[in-house]
């Protein structure tokens, strides 16, 4: 019969001891342990399927790869892609032929495998001489081949709400004093520890388990374990996931004109450790991508923000970042520049052939005159209103309108500029026609 605890041993760290033993007593996945789902079913049918598992740490991979192994009743081997390689992968495949039996094959940190190891698992996988269960805090659509998800059902795990790692700690706490009678914590101190964790039960587990290690004879009050605790870096990888959903946030925030949700995912970013002149580089582009000439005194603004930092360095420099986030958030928006900008790249990319038309050649030699270099240029400053009647892209494509001005802010008086200049040479068009 299963049972949700092992006997408790100081050797063996509370997190792998508190590991579950059956799917309901997973916390905190409830679309994958819900009975109505795929995984549910499989384990109640006693099957294996490949699998990728993505999730941040301490939310249940390890865990649910074990609880398909133990139904399916399968030789289990538990690799980590850190130290393992090739020759680890086909010794177990070489144990899985020796008993013409499947194994499955649990592979931590499984994007730390290159191409040609990742590769290396294909066939196995084929053949069904190996199951695959691997787990990732990386996006495996970037850091696995498309062959090997092809083969695998990719799991996505969230991190544990609040109330999740209470109960987990709640558990841990009470398989704590079967053996530390004397031990105890405050609920408030259960409850802060829960927040802090930041939805990683491995990391609450191993909080409490520190508390035992300091003084197993006390009961611990809120503010003895806030003393005790060391601060936890906020749950971010500047390289990974985490990093690029934060920056996500402050853009889509500044984009939608929301000042409020700007200030806390730029302050989430700052605090997670993020380089401040990173930030003051986004805010730049977020100016030109999504204010564009709506204001374009918002380019300045995070340009004045970017020197404010240099100039006073943290943490008096980054309250310009802030000052140029609600700047963003608040300004008239438009993408007309930035859409006006991918349309002349593929254009250019697709008409790089086309000469530059003779007009518009330079003429810095009397050869080059001579070959009809700048011939028939007109020079604007020299005609009323510095407006001339001539084209200006390649014979073969005509003029082809780029940027689109909206009619929000200065854009409003771009397009009315642009009405006018439009008209003005069709006026000069007629005129040559007399």
């Amino acid at each position: 019969m299963n049972t949700l605890f092992d006997a408790p041993s100081k050797d063996v760290p509370l997190a792998y001891r508190l590991r579950p033993k059956s799917l309901q007593d997973v916390q905190g996945q409830q679309g994958i342990t819900n009975d109505s789902g795929w995984f549910a079913v499989a384990i109640r049918e006693n099957r294996a399927v490949s699998c990728i598992f993505w999730g941040p740490p301490g939310v249940g991979k390890t865990t649910l790869a074990s609880l398909m192994a133990e139904s399916a009743d399968m030789p289990f081997v538990m690799l980590s892609a850190v130290s393992a390689g090739k020759k680890e992968v086909q010794a177990v495949v070489a144990q899985a032929q020796s008993e013409n039996r499947s194994y499955l094959l649990f592979l931590d940190e499984i994007h730390r495998f290159n191409k040609a190891q990742q590769d290396v698992l294909l066939p196995y996988l084929e053949d069904g001489t190996l199951i695959l269960l691997g787990a990732t805090t990386e996006n495996p659509s970037f850091n696995l081949n498309n062959a090997l998800l092809s083969r695998c059902r990719v799991v996505v795990l969230n991190a544990l709400e609040k109330d999740a790692v209470l109960v987990i700690l709640q558990r841990g706490l009470k398989n704590l004093k079967t053996e530390y009678t004397r031990f105890s914590v405050q609920q408030e101190a259960l409850q802060w520890l829960a927040t802090a964790a930041n939805g990683d039960a491995r990391y609450a587990l191993n909080a409490l388990q520190a508390l035992i290690e300091s003084d197993d004879k006390k009961t611990w009050a809120l503010q003895q374990v806030q003393q005790q605790w060391m601060r936890r870096q906020a749950n971010y990888d500047r390289d990974g996931d985490g990093h690029y959903d934060l920056i996500s946030a402050l853009h889509k925030s500044i984009r939608s004109s929301d000042a409020d949700a700007s200030c806390y995912w730029l302050a989430r970013m700052l605090e997670a450790g993020d380089e401040p002149l990173y930030l003051a580089r986004r805010l730049i582009r977020i100016a030109t991508e999504d204010v564009g000439l709506a204001d374009p005194r918002a380019l300045s603004v995070c340009m004045d923000a970017q020197r404010m930092f240099e100039f006073l360095g943290s943490p008096e420099g980054e309250q310009g970042l802030f000052e140029a986030a609600i700047y963003l958030a608040l300004a008239p928006k438009s993408n007309a520049a930035y859409l006006a900008e991918k349309a002349a790249r593929k254009l250019a990319r697709e008409s790089c052939h086309l000469d530059v038309p003779m007009h518009l050649k330079n003429a810095p030699t009397k050869l080059m005159k001579d070959l009809g270099h700048g011939e028939g240029y007109q020079y604007a400053h020299h005609a009323k209103d510095a407006v001339v009647d001539q084209s200006h892209f390649p014979d073969a494509l005509g003029h082809i309108p780029l940027f689109e001005p909206t009619q929000r802010g200065f854009e409003r008086t771009l397009s009315e500029r642009m009405i006018w200049l439009n008209e003005r040479r069709e006026a000069l068009r007629k005129e040559s026609k007399i």
